[in-house]
């Protein structure tokens, strides 16, 4: 039988895939079982590709994380930290299953590591001292995660029968979910541009 033209595994087959079951299924969907499947090949034919779920998930975050845009700390710090948490908060709200894996840090993934050291070096060359580098990188961080984990906006019923009469300053709350997009990326820009604006 004459071999496939097209190799069965490649890394970036593997994290398409690996990815495509975490949007759809969440993390916890994910397994090396089930993505063996979806390829079409033996789970122990995974291993000589990721050695374990946790390499895998690296790998995916590494993928998503490259479109992180530090191009903007060139011009100038405070540009370079709008265009990186803009950059930031559209890979992760492409793909928010993943965001908790992403939020206990940047472990030692490459890709994260080179932009974050990017960050921190623009901010130490600008004039703040390394602790205030760190919090400054690690406030934005804050934000960007804050809005990619979840939609305050769309956590309202739509139902005006729920706050009429009970709370007047939310007689209008029943329309929230309706713009619930909207208003959370405004929101983040607002609050965004408060953190930058009061470095």
């Amino acid at each position: 039988m004459p071999r496939p033209s097209t190799p069965l595994l490649s890394p970036d087959r593997i994290r398409s895939v690996a990815l495509a079951i975490i949007d759809r299924d969440g993390l916890d969907g994910l397994s090396m079982r089930k993505l063996a499947a979806e390829l079409g090949v033996q789970a122990a034919s995974l291993y000589g590709h990721v050695r374990t779920k946790d390499q895998l998930l690296n790998d995916v975050a590494s993928s998503i994380l490259s479109s992180v845009d530090v191009s903007g700390f060139s011009v100038d710090w405070r540009e370079g930290l709008l265009r990186c948490a803009r950059s930031y908060r559209a890979a992760l709200s492409s793909h928010p299953n993943i965001v908790p894996f992403l939020a206990y840090g940047p472990a030692g993934r490459d890709e994260s590591l080179q932009r974050l050291d990017i960050l921190h070096g623009a901010l130490v060359d600008a004039g703040w001292s390394r602790r205030e580098a760190t919090m400054i990188a690690a406030g934005l961080m804050y934000i960007v995660f804050g809005s990619a984990l979840s939609s305050f906006s769309s956590g309202f019923s739509s139902d005006p029968a729920d706050y009429t009469g009970r709370y007047p300053h939310l007689d209008r709350a029943h329309l929230l979910p309706g713009v619930a997009r909207e208003l959370d990326r405004d929101s983040f820009e607002l609050a965004l541009a408060a953190f930058v604006r009061g470095l």
